[in-house]
């Protein structure tokens, strides 16, 4: 089971849409120069569906979506906790920020709006580099649509 540690409501991650950001712990990438090692251990609180609504509840409707921050340990958790998203919360997009360079094999795409993928590299930067390795991809009719542009916007 993921466990999380906070979330908050943030305006960047996910471009034209106000987030509720989960940041999930027990992440197993591990990249140098990592904003949140913290995130690396094993801490926090289970993240069921009943966390997740609840979070939900507390922001009163100001929010357009739902990001996972992490939760590369399990994929196929993350899948289903956004399958849940989907059937639960229909008004509400989802996305989910990973470390791992591939999709994971376990994910349906018919359960996600975005998806980050790549690890943070210092010498590259995030996805507000223009050399970044990292991608953000909008997910529509099933097929990724690369949108990290979007972070470039000036």
């Amino acid at each position: 089971m993921l466990k999380y540690t906070n979330s908050d409501i943030v305006f960047q991650e996910i471009p034209d849409e106000v987030a509720l950001a989960i940041n999930v712990s027990g992440c197993p990438c591990r990249c140098p120069g990592c904003h949140s090692p913290y995130l690396w251990n094993d801490v926090g609180e289970p993240l069921t569906n009943e966390a997740i609504d609840n979070l939900i509840a507390q922001c009163h409707n100001n929010i357009t979506c739902v990001a996972l921050m992490g939760g590369d340990a399990c994929a196929a958790e993350v899948n289903r906790l956004m399958q849940h998203l989907r059937q639960r919360h229909k008004k509400l997009h989802t996305a989910w920020y990973s470390g791992r360079s591939l999709l994971a094999p376990a994910l349906n795409l018919d359960n996600f709006d975005y998806i980050k993928l790549g690890p943070y590299l210092k010498h590259l930067g995030s996805l507000r580099s223009t050399r970044t390795n990292q991608r953000m991809y909008k997910v529509v009719n099933g097929k990724m649509l690369d949108i990290t542009s979007h972070f470039w916007r000036k």
